[in-house]
């Protein structure tokens, strides 16, 4: 008699593969084995600002597999673990694998467009020498250390200086793909222990993701836009894919 022995045991391959390599990157930042030259890993990695002088092309993909924490690993895992198989399974692994980056490097650019209009806003209300010290204090200064009593300056030096990480713009748009193709599939929303029919749970989460976007509070960390974005993307190639008329995208039984 055979038994199973470990959790990947069953999961299609680029699932199985994802979840190994952000697992790997997390030890290599965690241990300090993945600094380069006394750079860490997060701002080398991580998504900056277009105009900040830490951006790199390769952050557009890179910062998907690097996390904050822990739990900010578990969280997006998880939902990957339970939300990504049967994706994988009805679409093949290079239509997933397609779809998962682009919606990540999509909800990145999603992102990093809202904060360029932004940017263009604060920099309407700073002068050209403020601007100039901000730019020349990094790389590597991150908002909180730094006591700007100018509220913009304060802003631009967030953008310039703090990435954001994290896998949960191809996991938001992974989710709206499970909604779309699976939408009677219930699903369990903690700590609610009711179950939802899928599509309705990616609306609710949609909805909040707009609506922490809009509420903005500075205390927040979580890149809802990300989250946002990652959904839009993720709708707009499945509405593509449908329109040429592959198999297997929309709204499923």
């Amino acid at each position: 008699m055979r038994y199973n022995t470990s959790p990947f045991d069953g999961l299609p391959v680029v699932v199985k593969n994802l979840l190994i390599i952000n697992g790997i990157f997390f030890l290599l930042k965690i241990t300090g084995l993945g600094n380069f030259g006394g750079t860490d890993m997060g701002t080398l990695f991580g998504l900056h600002f277009f105009s900040s002088p830490l951006f790199k092309p390769w952050q557009l993909v890179t910062h998907m597999f690097m996390h904050g924490g822990f739990a900010h690993l578990a969280l997006n895992m998880l939902g990957l673990f339970m939300l990504a198989p049967p994706l994988e399974y009805k679409w093949g692994s290079q239509r997933f694998l397609s779809f998962y980056l682009l919606t990540g490097v999509g909800a990145a650019l999603f992102y990093s467009g809202v904060h360029a209009i932004e940017y263009l806003q604060l920099v309407q209300n700073v002068s050209a020498e403020d601007l100039r010290m901000v730019k020349m204090e990094g790389p590597g200064l991150w908002a909180e250390r730094k006591n700007y009593t100018d509220v913009d300056l304060g802003r631009i030096n967030a953008l310039f200086n703090i990435p954001m990480v994290g896998a949960s713009g191809a996991i938001y748009g992974v989710l709206l793909a499970f909604g779309m193709t699976f939408p009677n599939v219930e699903l369990m929303m903690f700590p609610l222990p009711i179950p939802i029919k899928a599509k309705f749970f990616v609306l609710i989460l949609g909805g909040l993701s707009i609506f922490r976007s809009l509420d903005a509070n500075p205390g927040d960390n979580v890149a809802h836009l990300a989250h946002l974005g990652g959904m839009v993307v993720g709708f707009i190639l499945i509405r593509l894919w449908r329109n040429r008329g592959d198999n297997g995208f929309g709204w499923g039984g």
